[in-house]
């Protein structure tokens, strides 16, 4: 049995057995090879100890992230809920009205079916005055885009004119003030003794109740621009164009849209009334027709198709104003 005695600092160690011999083999080493030995050593516990910390960091880290919220199934709710029960009481409310009447109002499940019915063949053509839904309800988008963008060349660039010299808006507020308040279908006999013809009676009744909306709006919106945005523009020099161009337009944009909206409103509630009197294709012409049948599911689906429809422009509009407007535009 091999002993060994190591002197140190403490005193005499004694070290036996294997101890001894793998102690005298580390002492046989040259001493490059020791300090090569402990360096490996030193760093393996490093490396240890940083691998551990990064663990621990990590972690940390999970930790102190937040949970990922569930799914808020309440304002799912909110927002689903409410309309369906407004659609339920209608529908209870004319059920109701449908018992009471002893069905001279026909019941919803008997207009559904009379909606499937005129809805699996929407564009037929029997004659000039025999066409599907979907015919008159083109028909009339088309009198009213006419009509609307008649008013639009001509109410927007007024609306800048009257808002921007106080003479012209002198001028013009009284006749505005004069006209405005006259019903629409007031204009329709001055358009069919103008124009001699139902059609552009009906596109001039568009025209001139979709104009003051827009005139109205857009003055309101330049006479509100900050007075230091024009004094920058005398102070600049700029011409009349790059006032209107690059201070006015921007500042006027959300009125003007505004205004915009309520014209093709207004423009929609009009063009029922006016084909009505006039004749010819169009969804007022059909729910007249229909009146003349006696066939009052078909009313109710045109009363329907005219409240979807508007409110897809309504709809279609606010998308476009708030994608040109830093504000929030609301319904």
């Amino acid at each position: 049995m091999v002993s060994a005695v190591f002197h140190g600092p403490f005193g005499d160690l004694p070290v036996t057995g294997a101890s001894a011999v793998a102690t005298e083999k580390a002492l046989s080493k040259p001493p490059n090879t020791l300090k090569l030995v402990a360096t490996n050593e030193a760093g393996t516990r490093a490396m240890a100890q940083l691998v551990t910390q990064i663990s621990a960091d990590s972690i940390d880290a999970l930790l102190q992230q937040p949970a990922k919220p569930a799914y808020d199934w309440r304002a799912l709710l909110l927002v689903v809920l409410p309309p369906l029960f407004g659609l339920g009481l209608l529908a209870g409310i004319w059920a109701l009205v449908s018992l009471g009447t002893a069905s001279s109002i026909p019941s919803p499940v008997d207009t559904f079916k009379q909606a499937v019915a005129v809805f699996s063949d929407p564009f037929y053509r029997k004659g000039p005055n025999d066409q599907g839904v979907g015919w008159n309800i083109l028909m009339s988008l088309q009198r009213v885009a006419i009509g609307f963008g008649m008013a639009a060349v001509v109410g927007i660039p007024a609306g800048f004119v009257i808002g921007r010299f106080e003479f012209m808006s002198r001028m013009f507020n009284p006749l505005i003030s004069l006209l405005r308040p006259v019903s629409p279908l007031a204009w329709l006999p001055i358009g069919l003794l103008v124009f001699k013809g139902a059609n552009p009676a009906a596109i001039w009744t568009i025209f001139i109740c979709s104009i003051w909306p827009m005139i109205i709006n857009t003055a309101v919106g330049v006479q509100r621009v900050p007075q230091d945005y024009m004094n920058v523009a005398r102070v600049l020099n700029l011409s009349e164009w790059k006032i209107v161009t690059k201070i006015l337009f921007p500042a006027v944009l959300p009125y003007m849209l505004t205004g915009v909206r309520l014209a093709v409103g207004t423009a929609w509630l009009v063009i029922v009334a006016a084909e009505m009197l006039t004749g010819g294709v169009g969804i007022g012409f059909w729910v007249w027709d229909e009146w003349n049948n006696l066939n009052v599911k078909n009313i109710i689906i045109a009363i329907f198709v005219i409240g979807i429809v508007g409110l897809i422009l309504e709809y279609a509009l606010i998308k476009v104003a708030t994608a040109f407007t830093f504000e929030e535009v609301k319904n």
